[in-house]
């Protein structure tokens, strides 16, 4: 029989599962092939394999993969949790971003109890039980497997079609898969904490214990997710955001941050840098209104599928709501006037303050508000025109991205289903290989995630990358098809007919809420010059200094550069220490010879002290500095 696996065809003697392809052609690591698609269908190991069969093995770098590797492993976790505790009620156990939780009723545990369970889990893994489907007739059937089990059967009660189970050892769980062969790829695991966690995130429902953790095929990278951690603690944008008075959360406003003076500093150089972008690739940007009626929210299908994430109300017996988003107030002004195919493609960029419902133990800090700002943009074209502006809107990405030092990836989500998608063969197919032609012509390696588009379109997915090694999915480029179709969007085409435009949503920022929280940890707080609300501080050794302090504040100042003065009485090394706190880029110390000359002794943010520099000179340095937005100051030591 022949199989086509990873894009090229093998042939095999005989009938073989998946796991005995896997083994065959020695994808046998613990962190290889780890979860199989076999037809474009996530499917068990265990599955037979068919001549022709079209398979792709997951490894745990792959999303695919790791989702099934961390999803296995909260099975290991309730099992353990089961052997310890036997009246604790499993509830749900998913994979989350990183690692997976499981939820329990009828269990207490603390901190102190993680130890014990991790041998326990350590003793489960060396047993490496092999995971096996359940597949129930009825749900009748399966609700006797977990008859002491409430929450079980609720959850059975509420499915459609074939209901599963997942057996290894003595532990059986509901779960419609798919699962590793076998435990014993998971070499290393973790307990992350403990949380109470609602029934079904229902405030009126039972409260239950969260346990979160983390696994991996091997302990270097446990290791290595642990120091990530301790990192990522002291580079809390909390923390950092008020130590740096850059903003507040206050109990009065939930989700939705207050911006500090030297907060706003940062978010105007962020929108200089957006708009400046956008005005150089062609955009026009407009406003459009924060609350509009339900009419409109009914039309773009948000009142069905969203509307309990919306702020809503009632004036004058009209229904209003809040914007979720801004894409459909930029349909109405497009329909605003007639469009002409001269003057496709029309880039509209709107950078919007949308409001969306999020549950209060969702939140956290600027990465889950709210209330935030969407650099959101809608872009109308011809479909030969597809191509190229997925290239523009991948030039722009690479721009900003490199601008904050912030190296990304990329991936491709393609069709659904088909009966849960909307528009034909022909429309998605040439949606589809715009996205990919783009991507081939931009020549940088990317991922495809088969199937994982939107019901409306494909979509490319932009991840980041952080200081310390942390993705980001910030920006997407979404092809839309639904929209125009709603709100019935024409342009004139050069033969007088009536044509359908192509609609992209691209987003590059993302929320400005979260690109700010994000800058704040991949800079530990310390910015660029050009981005920094702590540019220049000058320290004054005695007060007979303060005059020619002031004259230089004033100098500083007109070049339209941050700079104050500290000429308290703390001593010289209490004053640089404060500076350094607040992680002045640059710290100006004047004394008597420095008065003389009218110099200054420089100290740089890495703690390097220059001596006497000459003023004139390094206005010249930190202006280029902050024009051309470089990451390293002209005074780095760095190589």
């Amino acid at each position: 029989m022949k199989i086509k696996i990873q894009g090229k065809h093998i042939d095999f003697p005989e009938p073989v599962t998946a796991r005995e392809a896997a083994e065959k052609i020695h994808l046998t690591a613990p962190d290889q092939a780890v979860a199989v698609s076999i037809n474009g269908e996530l499917k068990d190991l265990s599955t037979p394999l068919n001549n022709e069969d079209d398979v792709q093995f997951w490894n745990f770098d792959d999303p695919l993969g790791k989702e099934v590797f961390w999803h296995t492993s909260a099975h290991v976790l309730a099992q353990a949790i089961l052997r310890l505790w036997p009246a604790a009620q499993p509830t749900i156990g998913p994979p989350i971003e990183n690692g997976f939780y499981y939820d329990f009723g009828n269990l207490t545990i603390s901190d102190e109890d993680f130890e014990k369970i991790e041998k326990e889990v350590e003793a489960i893994l060396t047993e490496n039980f092999k995971t096996k489907r359940i597949e129930f007739p009825s749900k009748e059937t399966a609700k006797q497997t977990f008859l002491h089990n409430p929450y079980k059967c609720e959850l059975i009660d509420s499915f459609e079609g074939k209901i599963s189970a997942y057996q290894q050892g003595e532990f059986v769980d509901l779960c419609r898969g798919p699962h590793m062969a076998a435990l014993g790829k998971i070499k290393a695991f973790k307990i992350l904490k403990t949380s109470g966690a609602y029934w079904k995130g229902d405030s009126n429902r039972e409260m239950l214990t969260r346990i979160y953790a983390i696994s991996f095929p091997d302990r270097k990278r446990l290791k290595d997710y642990l120091l990530i951690l301790e990192e990522a603690k002291k580079r809390d944008h909390k923390l950092l955001g008020a130590a740096l008075d850059l903003y507040s959360f206050k109990e009065e406003a939930p989700g939705m941050p207050f911006i500090h003076p030297r907060g706003l500093i940062i978010w105007n150089r962020l929108l200089d840098f957006l708009r400046e972008c956008l005005g150089q690739a062609g955009y026009v940007e407009i406003k459009t209104p924060t609350m509009m009626s339900k009419a409109l929210w009914e039309r773009s299908g948000h009142w069905f599928h969203y509307k309990e994430n919306m702020y809503t109300c009632c004036i004058e017996d009209r229904e209003f709501a809040i914007k979720p988003m801004n894409c459909p107030g930029c349909m109405l002004y497009y329909k605003s006037t007639t469009h002409s195919y001269r003057e496709l493609p029309l880039r509209i960029a709107e950078i919007g303050h949308v409001h969306r419902f999020e549950a209060s133990g969702a939140l956290n800090g600027l990465f889950r508000v709210r209330s935030f700002h969407q650099d959101d943009a809608h872009l109308f074209m011809r479909p030969d025109q597809i191509r190229d502006e997925i290239g523009n809107i991948l030039r722009l990405a690479d721009k900003i991205y490199m601008t904050f030092g912030l190296p990304y990836r990329l991936e491709l989500s393609t069709r659904p289903e088909k009966s849960k998608t909307i528009g034909t063969d022909e429309e998605w197919e040439n949606a589809t290989s715009g996205l990919k032609n783009a991507l081939d012509d931009w020549g940088h390696s990317y991922r495809i995630n088969e199937g994982d588009g939107a019901f409306y379109g494909p979509k490319i997915d932009i991840h980041l990358r952080d200081a310390i090694g942390r993705h980001w999915q910030c920006g997407t480029v979404q092809l839309d098809m639904s929209l125009p179709q709603k709100f019935e969007l024409e342009y004139v085409d050069s033969d007088g007919s009536h044509k359908r435009p192509i609609m992209l949503h691209r987003a590059l920022f993302g929320s400005l809420e979260r690109l700010f929280g994000i800058l704040v940890e991949h800079f530990t707080g310390k910015f660029p010059f050009w981005l920094s609300p702590y540019q220049v501080r000058i320290m004054t050794v005695a007060d007979r200094h303060i005059p020619y302090a002031e004259e230089l504040a004033q100098k500083i100042r007109a070049k339209h550069l941050i700079c104050d003065v500290d000429d308290t009485s703390e001593s010289v090394g209490k004053k640089v220490r404060n500076a350094q706190l607040l992680k002045y880029n640059y710290m100006l110390t004047i004394g008597d010879k420095e008065v003389e000359n009218k110099t200054a002794a420089l100290r740089t943010r890495d703690n390097v002290v220059h001596g006497e520099i000459d003023i004139s000179d390094f206005l010249v340095k930190v202006e280029k500095e902050r024009a051309t937005r470089d990451l390293l100051s002209p005074y780095s030591t760095a190589p």
